[in-house]
C-alpha cells in the first residue's frame, strides 16, 4: 500500500495572510507537487488568479480546485468529497494537498470527512494550521478589516450569522494544531512575544505558536514535506545551517525570509523496535507537549509486524498507519524532530528512546 497523501488545512479570517503564506509555500515547494483546494467564499477569483501564476512544475491549473459554494462543512458530501476523489484518481497524484478555508466555519467536519470510505485509505490529515493577523489580534480586532469579514459571512447563507467574531476566533485557536502569527513585522518584539504567549495559553497543550512575517515559513515547517523520507532536511542543512553569500544572488530574498530559516532546526532520533504502537504514539504526544516540537515524523518498527509504521505529528496531533513492508531496509525506528531553534536534543532523544 503506497504512502497516504498528507493534507493540511489552512484556516484563518480573510486578510490574515493565508494566500500569502500559501504563495510563499508554492514558490518554495522544492519540486513537490502540491494540490490546492480553495474555499474562500466570495473571493475566489482573486485567490485563483494569484495562485495560477505559481508555475506548472509545482501546481498546474488542474491542481487548483475552487469549491463552488462557501461553507465547506455543509458541502462535505456533495462538493468536497468528490473533489478529493477526483484528485486522488489522477495519474500524477499530488505529494501534498492543501485546503484553504475561511475562518468562518469550523474545520472539524472537514477533518472528519477524511474518515470517509475511499478517502481514509489514501489521505491523512497532516494538521490544521491557523493563520492569525498578529497586528489585528494584538489590537483586539481579530481581523484587519472586520467589516470585510462580516460581509463575507453575510454572503454565505450556510453560516451562522450570530456568533461574534471573537468566539469564531477562539474556535480557530482551539482546533489548531499549529498557529502562525503573521505580520509580526508590524509589532515590536515585546508585543509579538506577549501575543504568542497569550495564544499559546489559549490553545490546546502541545500546540506551537510561531511568528511569521509576510507569511514566510520554511515549507518543511509548514507541511513537513518529505521529512522522514531520509531525514533529508537534516542532510540538506536547509534549516539549521544558513549560509550567507556576499554576492548578488540573494538580494531578491526579503529579509524576513532569509531570517526565518535560522529560527528552526531539525535532528534525527533512532531506536530499535517498539512493542506497542498505541503506547508509543501516546509517548510521542507526551514528548511533544513537554517540548517545543512543531513536527515529528518518521517510521517505526513494531515488534512482530512486517510493515513499517508511519508516524507523523503536528503539534499534539499524532497520526500513525502501517504503509509498506520494511523489505531489505533495517528494522529500526527513525524519527525526524523539527522545532524552533533551541530544542533540548538530549532530553527529547532520551524521552523518545525510553
Amino acid at each position: 500500500m503506497p504512502a497516504k497523501i498528507p493534507a493540511t488545512v489552512v484556516t484563518g479570517f480573510l486578510g490574515a495572510g493565508k494566500t500569502t503564506l500559501i504563495r510563499h509555500m508554492l514558490q518554495n515547494a522544492q519540486g513537490k507537487r502540491i494540490a490546492l483546494i480553495i474555499n474562500e467564499f466570495g473571493d475566489l477569483g482573486v485567490d485563483g488568479d494569484i495562485l495560477k501564476g505559481c508555475g506548472d512544475e509545482v501546481c498546474s491549473e488542474d491542481d487548483i480546485v475552487e469549491l463552488s459554494n462557501g461553507c465547506i462543512c455543509c458541502t462535505v458530501a456533495d462538493d468536497f468529497i468528490p473533489t478529493m476523489e477526483a484528485l486522488l484518481a489522477r495519474e500524477n497524484k499530488p505529494d501534498h494537498i492543501v485546503i484553504e478555508t475561511s475562518g468562518l466555519a469550523l474545520p472539524q467536519p472537514l477533518v472528519r470527512a477524511f474518515n470517509w470510505p475511499g478517502i481514509s485509505t489514501k489521505v491523512t490529515v497532516d494538521g490544521v494550521v491557523t493563520v492569525v493577523d498578529g497586528r489585528a489580534v494584538h489590537d483586539g480586532q481579530f481581523a484587519h478589516n472586520v467589516a470585510a469579514v462580516d460581509a463575507q459571512r453575510a454572503l454565505d447563507e450556510n453560516l451562522d450569522h450570530e456568533t461574534p467574531l471573537s468566539e469564531l476566533f477562539e474556535d480557530q485557536v482551539a482546533c489548531a494544531d499549529m498557529i502562525v502569527v503573521n505580520k509580526v513585522d508590524l509589532l515590536d518584539p515585546a508585543e509579538a512575544d506577549a501575543l504568542t504567549a497569550k495564544l499559546k495559553s489559549e490553545a490546546r497543550e502541545g500546540v506551537q505558536v510561531i511568528k511569521a512575517s509576510m507569511g514566510a515559513l520554511p515549507v518543511d515547517v509548514l507541511l513537513g514535506q518529505g521529512i522522514g523520507a531520509e531525514g533529508d532536511l537534516a542532510a540538506r542543512h536547509e534549516i539549521h545551517h544558513h549560509h550567507h553569500h556576499d554576492d548578488d544572488e540573494d538580494d531578491h530574498h526579503d529579509h524576513a525570509h532569509e531570517h526565518g530559516h535560522d529560527e528552526f532546526e531539525s535532528f534525527i532520533v533512532t531506536r530499535g523496535e517498539i512493542a506497542d504502537a498505541g503506547a508509543f504514539a501516546a509517548q510521542v504526544a507526551d514528548v511533544i507537549r513537554a517540548n517545543n516540537i512543531l513536527r515529528l515524523k518518521g517510521f517505526v518498527a513494531v515488534a512482530g509486524k512486517p510493515m513499517r509504521l508511519t508516524l507523523q505529528a503536528v503539534g499534539p496531533r499524532v497520526d500513525t498507519y502501517f504503509d509498506q513492508p520494511f523489505g531489505t531496509a533495517p528494522r529500526e525506528t527513525r524519527l525526524v524532530v523539527i522545532g524552533e531553534t533551541g530544542l533540548d536534543h538530549a532530553a527529547i532523544t532520551t524521552a523518545l528512546q525510553a
